[in-house]
């Protein structure tokens, strides 16, 4: 791969995923903050990532991979969501705002993996040459997040002034430069497909891999999946505003720790996954959950803002240790034929059931706690929900999981 090829990729995955850092880690403070939103109507906003994971493989298998070429199809969805997002910047209210999000991700999340697709097409060694090209959308949203911070669009002062609209803008126009550049990336077009080859509609959702389920060890850990989307999706829908509220300064750029942590840890967990095994990694993911919402109940912006700190930066764990190492562990448990459909199944079980659930408890929560004020503070028995979740799925796993060496095939 030619160096031009390769910085080409690289400013589309430092754009690609700086236009999602750049609105969505400040959305949960944005919305009742600004537009007034309760919170099922925040709920109602973040399951549309939802709602864009469950619809995104109809686009990439049914349109993407048989008629068009990759990067044509990347260029045209996000210049239509440069003007979503726009016209999201534009909205008065939650009401107006809600139609331009859904349609959005709608567009956004099947260019996650059509970015996949131009990378990997134009590498010779996909093992060892994406890391350095996916990389740069890891530094592309760390970028946003210190971006919004420096600005000061996420201060007090700035949250009151109604300076996170600016987020929607700021992205908007980074999705029009990368929808204009896309059409400069190197051609992919679609792989031609003998009929035998040609998906159907099943495979493309990962029902084909379904009877992956008859596995007593894949079911637990496939239901196990679900269930930690739970307290995934109260770190994406309330940590941005929580700390806000707490008074922790810089919040937006602090949460930047916690890809910095991502990237470390996605370094680090081949050599745990070999030591110590897929089942022990797993269930340090879930515990890592359960931690990070205790220190997120208990700690406070003054003396103990430390435990925030260290709250945040556990999303690597959290997040490597559980999602990507079951990704490894579904690859190897599909086989050749089921590789596709099992990663389908996957992703359509996490980001968008679980997560669709997810967020709507965490808006029910929410909602209820405001309702009915306890003792405690609002913050504390929202988190403690999350974390008792978390040990639950952790204390199920460790009971039912057997761990055992992989049989590929």
């Amino acid at each position: 791969m030619n160096i031009s090829i390769r910085i080409k990729l690289s400013f589309m995955m430092f754009l690609e995923f700086f236009i999602w850092g750049a609105w969505f880690v400040t959305l949960g403070t944005f919305l009742p903050q600004n537009l007034n939103a309760s919170g099922f109507e925040i709920a109602n906003v973040f399951s549309t990532q939802s709602w864009g994971a469950i619809i995104a493989p109809f686009i990439i298998g049914l349109i993407a991979d048989r008629y068009f070429n990759a990067e044509r199809i990347l260029g045209i969805l996000h210049l239509v969501g440069a003007f979503l997002m726009y016209q999201m910047y534009s909205a008065p209210n939650v009401g107006v705002f809600y139609p331009y999000v859904l349609a959005y991700m709608i567009a956004y999340m099947p260019t996650l993996a059509l970015a996949n697709s131009v990378s990997f097409r134009q590498l010779t060694n996909p093992e060892k040459e994406f890391s350095g090209i996916r990389v740069w959308g890891t530094i592309g949203w760390i970028v946003a997040g210190l971006s919004i911070s420096f600005l000061g669009w996420d201060a007090e002062g700035g949250i009151k002034e109604g300076l996170l609209r600016n987020t929607f803008l700021m992205s908007s126009t980074a999705s029009l430069i990368l929808g204009l550049f896309s059409f400069i990336l190197p051609k992919t077009p679609p792989i031609k497909k003998s009929v035998e080859d040609k998906s159907s509609i099943s495979e493309l959702l990962g029902l084909d891999a379904i009877k992956l389920l008859g596995d007593r060890n894949y079911l637990v850990f496939f239901l196990s999946s679900v269930l930690i989307c739970i307290p995934l999706a109260f770190y994406y829908q309330n940590a941005n505003l929580f700390l806000s509220e707490v008074g922790l300064a810089n919040p937006t750029g602090k949460m930047a720790i916690g890809q910095v942590s991502e990237a470390f840890f996605l370094l680090l967990l081949p050599i745990l996954f070999t030591r110590i095994g897929f089942k022990n990694t797993i269930m340090l993911g879930m515990l890592a959950w359960a931690v990070r919402y205790l220190l997120f109940a208990y700690g406070n912006s003054g003396e103990l803002a430390y435990m925030l700190i260290i709250g945040i930066a556990l999303h690597g764990i959290c997040y490597d240790f559980f999602f990507v190492s079951g990704q490894i562990y579904t690859d190897a448990k599909a086989g050749e034929k089921y590789k596709s459909s099992a990663q389908g199944l996957i992703t359509l079980a996490t980001y968008g059931v679980g997560q669709l659930i997810g967020f709507w408890v965490a808006g029910f929560i929410s909602e209820h706690y405001k309702a009915n004020p306890t003792n405690d503070p609002f913050w504390q028995n929202v988190w403690l929900v999350p974390a008792g979740i978390a040990a639950v799925v952790l204390f199920l796993f460790a009971v039912f999981f057997r761990d055992k060496k992989i049989a590929k095939g």
